[in-house]
Parts: structure tokens; sequence; C-alpha cells
């Protein structure tokens, strides 16, 4: 099954913008899907159910109004002790016939079967060859492989091996997230036998996003030897700028959980994410800007002579 027919006709570049907690909100996810992408949002960047109600009846009808444009993905935490409501989520998505649910941090069968129903389709995060494979017994209809260098809750497997050992198992969609930044990265996992990029860390300097003008300013600021991977802020291992934490008063080189309680330090709100590719992130366009820009590096890397050709 090809991607269009999974995504749609209207997908000029297989590329989802990943959900990003407290950055992803409708006006970059609405500027994504018209610009040809997959744009995406955690639900819970809708901070009540009565806000993600206004947001889907938003994403409603700018279906409606933009019968060109790409599909969008709103992304729901199956586990129960990191998403209480989970099952109103889930409700609101079945509801409003979201086109494509990106599931995270537990079992998706349940959620396959609701969703199959409407029509929508399921891709599941996964960070491991273990969760790779129980995804894909749960039927999901495509695989994101988180990779090592990706922004926020990363991976630890590089993106080569984590792809061709997936790909003995998963004919399906499989999509790969880790240090995506330009067109040319988008090709290559092609190459390496995936189906689509998941870009996050590129989409938070836009001028869409969400995130503040300080955080988008480090983001510009910030190379691949400013990230950090550290578990003591989310209790899980996640990538954060080094400038981040700085900001937040801390010695980025010599803190501990102890620290981060004493100043009441919040993953993703004091201290900020991305992954290792920020170190090709040199502007903060519209979304619209850079998806051209996208398109046309993706077009040349995919026009480039085969070696010895």
């Amino acid at each position: 099954m090809t991607v269009q027919t999974l995504m749609g006709p209207n997908l000029k570049l297989p590329v989802i913008v990943a959900p990003m907690f407290l950055v992803s909100g409708l006006a970059l996810v609405q500027a994504c899907c018209r610009a040809g992408v997959v744009g995406s949002f955690p639900a819970a960047n809708a901070r009540t159910l009565d806000d993600l109600r206004h947001w889907l009846e938003q994403m409603q009808r700018f279906q409606q109004d933009n019968p060109t444009a790409a599909p969008y993905a709103m992304n729901i935490i199956l586990l129960d002790k990191m998403n209480d409501r989970k099952a109103e989520e889930l409700a609101l998505a079945e509801e409003f016939r979201v086109p494509v649910l990106i599931t995270s941090v537990g079992d998706p069968t349940a959620v396959v079967s609701r969703a199959h129903g409407w029509g929508g389709k399921v891709l599941h995060d996964v960070v491991s060859i273990r969760h790779a494979t129980k995804a894909a017994q749960a039927n999901v209809d495509g695989l994101i492989l988180v990779t090592g260098g990706a922004g926020g809750h990363t991976g630890q497997l590089n993106p080569f091996a984590f792809i061709s050992q997936i790909r003995e198992f998963w004919e399906g969609l499989l999509i790969v997230g880790g240090s995506i930044s330009n067109g040319q990265s988008v090709r290559a996992l092609e190459v390496a036998g995936a189906d689509m990029a998941y870009m996050g860390s590129r989409f938070i300097a836009t001028e869409e996003s969400m995130a503040s003008p300080e955080y988008k300013s480090i983001v510009l600021e910030s190379q691949a030897s400013d990230v950090v991977l550290s578990p003591v802020f989310s209790g899980v291992p996640a990538h954060y700028l080094r400038k981040s934490i700085e900001r937040a008063g801390l010695d980025p080189d010599n803190y501990s959980a102890e620290d981060v309680k004493i100043k009441n330090i919040k993953a993703w709100k004091d201290v900020w994410s991305a992954g290792h590719g920020v170190g090709s992130i040199h502007d903060a366009p519209s979304a619209t800007v850079l998806i051209e820009r996208l398109l046309r590096e993706y077009a040349l890397a995919s026009t480039k002579p085969v070696f010895g050709g």
C-alpha cells in the first residue's frame, strides 16, 4: 500500500510534522496541511476537553474549506498514568472522525479497532524492536521509528539499523524521526527503506509555532553538541537544549533530581527540547516557506545521479 493510499492524494512531500507538546498549535498544523504535509498536534496541547472539542471543530471546518489540504493527525498518549483523559480524547477523535491518530506509550490495539471503524488510520511511536513487534501485532497502519538524535523522548537506535531490522518483518507504512532538518534527509530515509519522515525540531523555529521567541532563538543558536540527554526532568530519557537548562538556573553538567524539584522546573515548560538536527536550523520562516524549501531540496536529492552513473 502506497503512502498516497494511506495519507491521501494531497500529500506533496512524504513528511509528518511531529506533535510537539506546547509547540504544535492549530496555526502550525493548518499551515503544514495547506502546504502539503501532514500536520499534527498532541491532544494534551488543548488544555481542557472543551478546548480539544473546539480545536477539532476548527480542524473540521478547515478540512471542509481546504479540500486540497493534506490530512492532519492528533496524538494520544495511551498509558493511564501519563494521560487520565485518554478515553475522552479517543471519544472526541471518533466523534470528529480524525483522519490520523498518532499513539504513544501503550497498547494501541483497542484504538486501532475504534479508528478503523470511522475510517481513521493509526500510527504508533516505537523506540525499540520489541515495541515495533507489538505494535505490528496490533494491526496499526504505520510504525513511527523514533531513532537516536530525536528531540523530546528519544530513541537510541541508529536509523539505518532500525529501519533494516523492522523491514525484516514489516511491509507497511514506515515513518522515521530523528535529526531530520532538510529535504535531502527526507529522501535519504526513502533510500534506506522508509516511506515518510517525522520532523519535529525543524518546525519549532517557524512563525506559526507556539514556541516562545526565546525558545526559537536558542534553537537557532544551538549545535548538536548543545543537546543534552537526561532522564531527570520527566523521568524518561529525553533531549534538552543546554542553554535552556542554564536559563532555568542549573549547571547543565552538574544537577540532580533534587535540584530540579527545589527549583520546581518542569520539562517542556521551563527546559526546552530539540534533537541533534538543530545545527542545521538557521532561520525561522513561515511553515509554508519552509515546506517549499524542503520540496526543492527533496527534488534535487531525488534527481542526483547514482554513483558511477
